[in-house]
């Protein structure tokens, strides 16, 4: 982001008592620029949908404290920009996003960074007699594939990710050896439900661009599911530990994974009052409160990288 700014000059309404009134860190994008690209160059067609968001950053005092647009590539410019590169292709969206973020850098003195982002959803081909069609689709929904570069001069941040990811195991995980207190109610259980929604964004080491990032994306995804469910979790926190342990065994490009999973709990219906009995079998599904672990799992001795993950969400 560009460094403070002071207004031009003091006036009453731009003094208070603390000290001058000015300008701070700052950006400029189009949000949410929805895109469909259907590649046709043989019978069975191809479908990539994505929600793109371009933010710049640079020398853009003059347009806050001036009213100068000298600077402004229009939002509206951002959005065609997206749609004409679209047309040669996507590809990987962390591939189409470096693109834009070199193509934004480049070409604009002024431009000195940015913040490119992107989510994606799955399409999978509807089944006829046992075949996918060539060109009929439907939504896949399991969960939303997202992308992110940080341009900062000639560096390129890339963050991949995914989140939505809804995941269940019947038995297999407890709770227990936890500290009471006059207000604990929890009883221990070494046999329960576990749910989670799993959000999940790996930030690759400095200089990885030249990698298969949908390999690599689905590859994650598998990883993910397969330690989530082959392992005894004796609690969401130890789960999520060997989820992104796992990715980063197996994937040397990846420096850091960060993680956000609710815990979506899963209550054991009292039927007592029934005269049945209910042996772990029916439940009632809260979804709120829940509990909400997260966590970063990095290699030792990694630098840390804040400036990449504040730009994560956008500024305010």
């Amino acid at each position: 982001m560009t460094d403070t700014l002071i207004a031009p000059e003091d006036t009453q309404t731009g003094t208070t008592a603390s000290g001058r009134i000015v300008l701070g860190p700052n950006q400029y994008g189009k949000a949410e620029v929805r895109l469909v690209k259907i590649t046709r160059d043989n019978p069975r067609h191809e479908i990539e949908d994505l929600n793109v968001t371009s933010q710049l950053r640079g020398d853009f005092a003059a347009m806050h404290l001036e009213g100068d647009n000298g600077h402004c590539v229009a939002t509206d410019t951002q959005k065609n920009t997206v749609y004409a590169f679209a047309r040669e292709g996507v590809g990987s969206p962390e591939a189409f996003l470096l693109r834009l973020s070199d193509h934004f850098i480049g070409s604009f003195d002024w431009i000195g960074g940015g913040r490119w982002s992107a989510e994606s959803y799955a399409w999978n081909r509807i089944e006829v007699d046992g075949e996918g069609h060539d060109h009929s689709f439907v939504r896949s929904n399991q969960e939303v594939r997202t992308a992110l570069v940080v341009g900062d001069g000639e560096k390129r941040h890339i963050v991949s990710g995914l989140k939505d990811l809804t995941v269940l195991k019947s038995t297999e995980s407890g709770f227990e050896g936890y500290p009471k207190d006059r207000y604990t109610t929890l009883p221990e259980t070494t046999d329960r439900i576990m749910s989670t929604d799993i959000a999940a964004r790996w930030r690759f080491a400095e200089g990885a661009r030249d990698v298969d990032f949908n390999a690599v994306y689905d590859d994650v995804k598998r990883i993910l599911l397969a330690e989530f469910a082959s392992r005894y979790s004796a609690a969401l926190q130890a789960t999520l530990f060997d989820m992104g342990r796992a990715v980063l065994e197996a994937h040397p490009e990846i420096a850091e994974i960060r993680m956000s999973m609710p815990n979506k709990h899963h209550f054991v219906v009292d039927l007592s009052a029934f005269d049945l009995d209910n042996p772990n079998e029916v439940f009632f599904a809260a979804d709120r409160p829940y509990g909400l672990i997260e966590a970063s799992v990095t290699r030792d001795g990694e630098a840390p990288a804040e400036n990449v993950w504040e730009a994560v969400s956008p500024l305010c």
